[in-house]
């Protein structure tokens, strides 16, 4: 198993999560923000004080595992009493309260992560627990009903999505009203024999009446979302958000191929302009979450949901998919496939397919041609070039040698399939940024000569228009740049990647409201951004003036990569434009700890403005805060 890069070990596992997170976003994004950063800290030290570790932390989620479950359940009591404390400092409405499961389980580890039934129960468990509360699985509570004077209710047997056994779950009786259950447990009177016989039979009979419910409507509801309580208005086109597809292989290695048929699904419809699609970046942060389908509709801001699992058995891949209308609570389809695992493209299509018809979206001749152009149909090049994704986007020097080298193999199984060439010249374009090379400019060559190479051999197809927009722009040739990233956008009206390049290029024309418009749709389409999207929002701000807005912006970017340069550094130049010295200097060291090379003159060298009015006030602004 060592060989494979990942092993298996049981270990205690915590999750948690904030009930309510996305009306607390919406009310006041900041505000929630500043909360959940102060309280993730406050709970990342006490799950260190016990012994354990934070393996993942996405969005309003922490996931941490512990050696022993005393500590893992000692820390999740101590969390909730710690959070209790800071909540009751706060107004009734901005009170954020965490929901924990935890359980002892069978996990796959990779690296610094962790996977499998065991956290996919954690995640479950946690989904039943109520904001500041505690849940358990039955595997935890024999571990520690004798160790541990706790109060624990048993919430029965469940039935755990993809998990083949009932999972016993326990409430654990924390804060305050503990004691009080505890007072009405003793009270409870006894039930009598006659009664226990009466309730079996009305067991009975409602379980007949499911199964009779299951027979006929095999589509059951669920609860709708609400219109009113979406973070973002309703577009006024069918909108979906496809989720990731759950991998049901028991394999880790299998994840790209359950990634893989999802990304296929979001970048076919992407291409639709009569349809409105989340981008692939904010679907995906839901992965392995119990989180319900009206709370996704709700936070990205769509009608409908697409879920689905994967199953791949030898050359065999089964897969479940289901389409849901989140306002009425219905299903709108449910299909099982089981396939050939070459048959893995056609799949795809038809499941698209199925969503286009259902969703009533009539295509074009040239729309339907664009919907199957996927650039090649071998799927080993496919699974293969997906992987050198992964790999990239990894973005350091490591990855970025394994994803060429994925690129390679790419291109040796498909000669004429694009993606091969566009991700063989992103390693390059990324070796050219961060001087991972001997000769930037040689790296450069390279990335446009595969630029160039990828859509000659289809020209149909975008991959190299995209990378062709980011060499234009590094060049200063910002008309060739925007040319290409029309073309893309053109051909994939729905990716969020192609606003933001848009917006990247208008701002160094210093075009600051045009940038603002294409950052907030590349937002739209990516609610859930990985940071740039504010990055370049505060862009179009700072070449207008506006600084306060700017600071606001990247204030966003900085909650979703808290670790970078970049943010830091306009973050410090927009403090000292606006004499804001002590919060300047502030910045400007957090810019020298990520960076103690850090070099103003570097600094301007790279700023793409065409305007050279923009680079001096850039770089005054940093020299006036200290940085060198």
């Amino acid at each position: 198993m060592a060989e494979e890069g990942f092993r298996r070990k049981l270990t205690a596992i915590l999750s948690a999560d904030v009930e309510g997170y996305s009306r607390l976003m919406g009310e006041d994004e900041d505000a929630t923000i500043r909360t959940l950063t102060a309280y993730r800290e406050l709970m990342s030290t006490l799950i260190q004080k016990q012994h354990g570790r934070v393996v993942d932390s996405p969005g309003d989620n922490l996931l941490a595992e512990f050696l022993s479950v005393v500590d893992a359940v000692r820390c999740a009591v101590e969390i909730q009493e710690e959070l209790r404390v800071r909540n009751a400092e706060l107004p009734d409405g901005r009170r954020m309260e965490f929901r924990i499961g935890i359980n002892l389980g069978d996990v796959v580890e990779e690296g610094e992560r962790i996977y499998g039934d065991g956290v996919n129960i954690t995640a479950r468990v946690e989904g039943l627990a109520e904001g500041g509360g505690i849940c358990i699985s039955g595997t935890v509570y024999d571990s520690i009903k004798s160790k541990l004077s706790l109060g624990y209710e048993s919430l029965g047997e469940h039935t755990v999505k993809n998990i083949k056994e009932p999972v016993r779950v326990y409430r654990m009786r924390v804060g305050p009203d503990a004691s009080a259950l505890e007072e009405s447990k003793e009270k409870k009177p006894a039930v009598k024999r006659w009664q226990w016989a009466a309730m079996a039979a009305m067991v009975v009979l409602i379980l007949g009446g499911v199964a009779v419910w299951n027979f006929y409507f095999r589509l059951p509801s669920v609860e709708p979302a609400s219109v009113e309580k979406m973070a973002f208005q309703l577009p006024d086109k069918p909108s979906i958000a496809v989720l990731a597809f759950e991998n049901m292989s028991g394999d880790p290695k299998q994840e790209y191929f359950s990634d893989g048929i999802t990304e296929g699904i979001i970048t076919a419809l992407a291409k639709l302009p009569s349809m409105f699609v989340i981008a692939r970046n904010s679907t995906f942060t839901y992965k392995g979450k119990p989180v319900k389908v009206q709370k996704i509709a709700e936070d990205l801001g769509v009608r409908y949901v697409l879920e689905g699992s994967l199953q791949k058995s030898g050359d065999r891949v089964r897969i479940s998919a289901q389409l849901i209308d989140a306002i009425n609570g219905k299903h709108l389809w449910a299909e099982k496939y089981d396939r050939d695992r070459k048959d893995l493209f056609g799949l795809q299509d038809e499941i698209t397919m199925k969503i286009i018809t259902a969703l009533r979206v009539e295509l074009t001749d040239g729309e339907g041609a664009r919907l199957y152009a996927k650039g090649t149909n071998n799927i080993e090049a496919y699974i293969k070039g997906y992987q050198g994704y992964g790999d990239f986007l990894k973005f350091s020097k490591e990855g970025n040698v394994k994803a060429r080298q994925l690129f390679h193999e790419t291109i040796a199984l498909d000669p004429e399939y694009p993606h091969g060439y566009s991700g063989l010249g992103w390693t390059h374009m990324m070796d050219a940024r961060w001087g991972w090379s001997e000769s930037r400019r040689e790296s450069m060559e390279k990335a446009l000569e595969m630029a160039q190479k990828a859509n000659a051999v289809d020209k149909n197809h975008i991959a190299g228009s995209r990378l062709l927009s980011y060499i234009y722009r590094q060049k200063r040739q910002y008309e060739k740049s925007m040319a290409e990233i029309e073309k893309w956008i053109e051909f994939e009206p729905n990716n969020a990647g192609a606003f933001l390049g848009l917006a990247s290029v208008l701002y160094a024309l210093g075009r600051g409201e045009e940038t603002i418009a294409s950052a907030k749709k590349a937002i739209r389409l990516d609610p859930i951004s990985s940071g740039n999207s504010y990055y370049y929002l505060g862009m179009g701000y700072w070449v207008m003036g506006q600084y306060e807005e700017a600071i606001a912006a990247y204030k966003k970017a900085l909650y979703y990569r808290p670790t970078s340069e970049a943010y830091y550094t306009v973050l410090t130049a927009t403090y000292s434009l606006l004499d804001r010295e002590e919060e300047a200097r502030t910045a400007a060291a957090e810019v020298f700890k990520l960076n103690p090379k850090f070099s103003v003159d570097r600094i301007a060298k790279r700023l793409p403005f065409k305007n050279k009015a923009y680079t001096e006030r850039y770089v005054n602004a940093l020299r006036k805060a200290g940085l060198n």
